[in-house]
């Protein structure tokens, strides 16, 4: 399942922005760079934020400025045209960018654990995913949703088409909570939280425990052309990113001050309990071929992603290995 499209409902507007580094920088002065967020400010982000605050990417040399997304914003084509530095993609917007012939690496892993997941209401006898065979699923319209329902109820012994589809767009946690759907494809760390905090009486079937592999969900992107051109600027960005993942999970509090700080109008209880459930996945690790290779082949397998000359996403060219500590 992708943030791309729910980038749409974002509110500040990023068209025609124009990239910040600057290759003829003085010694000493700190490189300029923009990175744009997948999604509108977040408990996910607290990391990021952080470093920000704590002065982490200054200390690598970078002034790195924080955008959240726009309207029109389209994060992989404003990569690939040179008007960002960095971007955070879902790891399926990321391979599906590569296929449509944008060159982009990933460079580093934000949240370590895939978020999808089905969501349903408990009261209504849906004890797993096989439960699901004749009951209502609401799904975004997106691919990747429906091959997180496929996924579930083949790894659960049930009949994918069995269930009964409906188009609710963004709307899993209003869908649920008026109860027109028996299910719903969502993230467990954003409206399983907010259901959860609203008395709604559901069970939470996530992807990773239903025949997805454990996949690192976001992804700290950048182009071929930044990676080839300023290799220093990226490793410095990835460090300091990750040196601010490392913070927040050693002081929560002081993470989640950073993001609140950063965006006043997030509700400090809302994003505590997000912060919470995520925190077990928020530690900083490697990118690994033995993790990515089985997620490229999941997302082929399920029809995310196509299988092109025969063979799934080549990840030696979709992620740089060498970047991060």
């Amino acid at each position: 399942m992708s943030r791309a499209v729910a980038l749409l409902a974002a509110v500040l507007v990023l068209a025609g922005v124009a990239g910040c580094g600057d290759d003829g920088a003085e010694p000493g002065v700190p490189k300029g760079a923009l990175l744009v967020l997948d999604f509108l400010p977040n408990a996910v982000h607290t990391g990021i934020y952080t470093a920000a605050a704590e002065g982490l990417y200054e200390d690598e040399g970078v002034d790195l400025k924080v955008q959240p997304p726009g309207e029109s914003t389209d994060a992989p084509k404003l990569l690939a045209a040179g008007k960002v530095e960095f971007a955070i993609l879902d790891i399926h917007d990321l391979g599906l960018a590569r296929q449509q012939g944008l060159d982009l690496v990933g460079v580093a892993s934000i949240v370590q654990s895939p978020l999808a997941a089905v969501i349903a209401r408990s009261d209504r006898g849906i004890a797993s995913p096989k439960d699901l065979e004749g009951r209502t699923v609401g799904v975004t319209g997106l691919p990747s949703d429906e091959a997180v329902v496929d996924s579930e109820l083949r790894a659960d012994g049930g009949d994918p088409k069995a269930v009964k589809r409906v188009t609710i767009g963004f709307n899993a946690v209003s869908s649920l909570a008026a109860g027109k759907v028996d299910a719903a494809t969502a993230f467990w760390n954003a409206e399983g939280v907010a259901l959860r905090e609203q008395g709604v009486p559901i069970r939470i079937f996530k992807v990773g425990d239903f025949g997805a592999p454990d996949y690192p969900e976001l992804i700290l992107t950048t182009s071929r052309k930044t990676l080839e051109r300023d290799p220093d600027l990226v490793r410095a960005v990835v460090a300091a990113t990750q040196q601010g993942y490392e913070a927040v999970v050693e002081d929560p509090e002081a993470g989640l001050d950073a993001l609140l700080a950063a965006d006043k109008s997030l509700d400090r209880a809302e994003q505590q309990a997000q912060l919470d459930v995520l925190l077990p996945d928020l530690e900083p690790a490697p990118l690994e071929t033995g993790v990515l290779g089985p997620w490229a082949e999941w997302d082929t397998e399920l029809g995310i992603l196509k299988r092109e000359n025969g063979e799934e996403l080549d990840i030696d060219e979709a992620f740089a290995f060498d970047l991060q500590q």
